[in-house]
């Protein structure tokens, strides 16, 4: 006899563009310590994505090669663009750099805490990095909060594949329907709903966390 899914909602937040602060101060915040323009450095991520045929930043999200040799290779794409750039402060340890000085976005940080303290399970599902994790695990503070954390590049699948939602639901012992996705990209929203989930596509705080609110407020049963 199967064993009954534990009940109530379950609310993922997703980290990069949602617990993280928005990912234009990021790449801006990069250009000022490292001297790379945040266009320049778009077109090294995606280069680098196509040459294992995968989307920009999967290969890193899916621990397909290690920091040190991505940034090996960003440097390789940027040197191929633009010959007389200076990559002088760009350290091969990129997410020490690329995390150095920001903050988790407190209103949505202050949301997961609310929810979890009011009775509602919540969990990060975040496509990262495997050398990343010390930054922004330490930014977003939430190891008391969290009832579930599933990171691509520890499982080996990232959003959208639909076997990311599947896994997440089995490790948080809920049913697909259960869990309520949100995400800074549209992508990821509708693979969440294609897999039974329900999805909030982050725009902003206010206005993500109060479609949350909505949902949860309808929510059956």
């Amino acid at each position: 006899m199967t064993a009954a899914k534990t009940a109530g909602p379950f609310v993922w937040f997703d980290f990069g563009g949602v617990l993280s602060p928005p990912l234009d101060d990021l790449f801006e915040r990069y250009e000022e310590v490292a001297g790379i323009a945040p266009d320049l450095l778009k077109f090294a991520i995606a280069e680098v994505g196509a040459e294992y045929g995968l989307a920009p930043l999967a290969p890193i999200e899916l621990a397909l090669l290690d920091e040190r040799e991505w940034v090996g290779k960003l440097h390789a794409v940027l040197r191929a663009k633009q010959p007389e750039i200076d990559l002088s402060r760009s350290e091969p340890d990129f997410g020490r750099q690329w995390f150095a000085g920001h903050q988790a976005n407190s209103a949505v940080r202050d949301f997961a805490i609310e929810l979890a303290e009011g009775g509602t399970r919540v969990g990060v599902l975040s496509n990262n990095v495997v050398e990343w994790e010390p930054y922004w695990h330490a930014m977003i503070d939430l190891d008391g909060v969290l009832s579930a954390l599933i990171d691509s590049c520890k499982v080996g699948v990232r959003k959208p594949d639909p076997a990311i939602f599947a896994l997440a639901a089995e490790h948080a012992d809920v049913a697909s329907g259960q869990c309520l996705l949100i995400d800074d990209l549209d992508e990821n929203c509708v693979a969440a709903r294609q897999s039974g989930w329900q999805a909030v596509q982050f725009r902003d705080a206010g206005q993500a966390i109060a479609e949350v609110r909505e949902a949860l407020e309808r929510w059956p049963g």
